[in-house]
């Protein structure tokens, strides 16, 4: 199998993500959850093993109390408006979206700290982020995007804690892809687990509400794959779609993958198929999304194309304010306009091209490349066989 070869004068950043892995949030429930998954263990994780217990009492404690504390007030809250969501394959450039998003005044979002403690946060966040904000890194694991407690993050994390209903599973058993494929399509859940995703994903919105009112606008790539079970919880529900270069998309997506499982596995796996995997979820994510994006209603869809928001960061987003007939674009637009310089010389994750892989990807993926208007990514050079 064809392996990414990274520019070694501009290979891809690696960074821990310091002692955390994704479990860590769990309950002791949630564990023996995690455990039916069959997670791989490996001696060489130890680290991560042994302190999983700990945390898994101490987020059992804490989310007993936070019930007692904040139940009522949880069950009696509703959100005043949907979410706006950005959805997008992973690595598409939802993060970048969505940061941009998250500037405007008028919004909040789910944080990092959120998003790894969702059992407890209401009752823990403004005491052990201080105490704990030396812990985390500067950026994230797989890129340069900055990192904190406060930082906006995907609310997926915080499902994978507390339903195991989340493609993150796949960071338990990395090589079972065929394990944790149903996770991708939530309709080929059970009744009984969609209405415990519903309602899980509900609470978390709700608790992120609690003593922030604005409209939240949220970010995770599987949300892509999930767009009639949101609009049956939230009808009017506005999307920002972010697509990019499909061979961008495949290489970046393979890197992150090595990343989040060298950062979040309890063992040693053995990757076999994880490029393959990758050109299946993106051609999957594709056709679910150009299936489903039918059903959405004039002005509650705009698409954006990654690069040209990278070289228009303005232009862009006036575009999807327009589109959604959002208000607020000029406080935005006040925000953002100092930073435009900055965007355009953040450093993204640089790989070496390669032929063979190039060619391998625009047959794998032509129709993408095709339906969004990009070349082979050979275009004007001498193709290799």
């Amino acid at each position: 199998m064809q392996r990414d070869r990274m520019d070694t004068k501009n290979k891809p950043k690696e960074s821990g993500q310091g002692g955390l892995t994704l479990w860590h949030g769990m309950t002791l429930r949630q564990m023996v959850r995690l455990a039916a998954y069959g997670p791989i263990l490996h001696w060489k994780r130890t680290h991560r093993i042994v302190t999983l217990p700990g945390f898994g009492l101490y987020n059992s404690l804490m989310a007993l109390a936070e019930r007692i504390v904040y139940g009522r007030k949880i069950a009696e809250t509703r959100l005043a408006k949907p979410p706006l969501f950005v959805i997008g394959h992973w690595r598409s450039g939802t993060t970048l979206l969505h940061n941009l998003l998250a500037q405007d005044p008028q919004f909040n979002f789910p944080n990092l700290y959120e998003c790894v403690f969702p059992n407890h946060f209401l009752l823990t966040e403004k005491v052990i982020t201080r105490l704990t904000r030396w812990m985390i890194p500067n950026t994230r694991p797989m890129d340069n995007v900055p990192a904190g407690w406060d930082c906006p993050q995907e609310e997926d994390i915080a499902m994978a804690i507390l339903t195991c209903l989340s493609p993150y599973m796949l960071c338990a058993r990395p090589d079972r892809n065929d394990l944790v494929r149903p996770l991708w399509d939530l309709s080929l859940l059970s009744e009984q687990e969609t209405a415990e995703w519903k309602a899980a994903y509900v609470r978390f919105l709700t608790k992120v509400s609690l003593g922030d009112r604005r409209q939240l606008v949220v970010k995770t790539p599987a949300n892509t794959l999930r767009i009639p079970l949101l609009r049956s919880i939230f009808p009017d529900a506005k999307f920002v779609y972010i697509y990019r270069n499909p061979l961008d998309v495949f290489k970046s997506t393979v890197h992150m993958r090595k990343a989040m499982f060298r950062e979040n596995s309890l063992g040693c796996p053995r990757l076999t198929d994880i490029e393959d995997a990758a050109y299946w979820l993106q051609e999957f994510t594709h056709r679910t999304y150009e299936r489903d994006k039918k059903s959405l209603p004039a002005g509650s869809l705009h698409e954006v194309r990654f690069e040209d928001l990278e070289q228009d960061p303005l232009g862009e987003m006036q575009k999807v304010y327009e589109t959604l007939n959002l208000e607020g674009w000029d406080d935005l637009e006040a925000i953002l306009s100092p930073q435009v310089p900055s965007l355009r010389r953040y450093k993204k994750n640089k790989f070496q091209p390669d032929q063979k892989q190039a060619n391998e990807c625009y047959s794998r993926l032509r129709m993408l490349f095709e339906h969004h208007g990009y070349d082979h990514p050979l275009h004007g050079l001498e193709r290799a066989a």
